[in-house]
């Protein structure tokens, strides 16, 4: 672990981390010394990132979680509480799942789109935004 750094001491998450921008931050965020918790939906591509992330410097802790699911969201801020005191410095909400059905309309209008796309793309991505926010 990195004893130096401007974010040495800072605890920060970042959602939807195993991949994409949400790594990209998570790197910059260990290489700048922070402890940084990393969430996914899927074990092993969360703990592959999870080794990169730790390589750059600082502390990473990899938590599988559905940003979708407010359970889980509950489950992860309780374990930062316990783990981190409640300290919590950077909020990343990265995580989002619509990128299959937005492929799958693409070419359409919006308004012939079913009510369910609006469900694919929102949930994990607004609502779960939204829910990281609360805690």
């Amino acid at each position: 672990m990195s004893s130096g750094g401007r974010l040495a001491g800072r605890v920060c998450l970042v959602t939807g981390a195993s991949r994409g921008l949400g790594k990209g931050i998570a790197l910059q965020l260990s290489e700048a010394g922070a402890t940084v918790y990393i969430t996914a939906r899927q074990r092993e591509p969360l703990l592959r990132a999870a080794e990169e992330v730790s390589a750059r410097g600082g502390r990473c802790v990899p938590v599988v979680c559905d940003s979708s699911r407010e359970e889980e969201v509950a489950a992860l801020f309780e374990r930062l509480q316990q783990a981190e005191g409640g300290r919590l410095d950077v909020l990343v909400t990265n995580a989002f799942s619509g990128v299959d059905a937005i492929g799958a309309q693409q070419g359409l209008p919006f308004w012939e789109s079913p009510a369910a796309f609006w469900d694919q793309i929102n949930n994990a991505g607004l609502r779960g935004h939204y829910i990281c926010a609360l805690w």
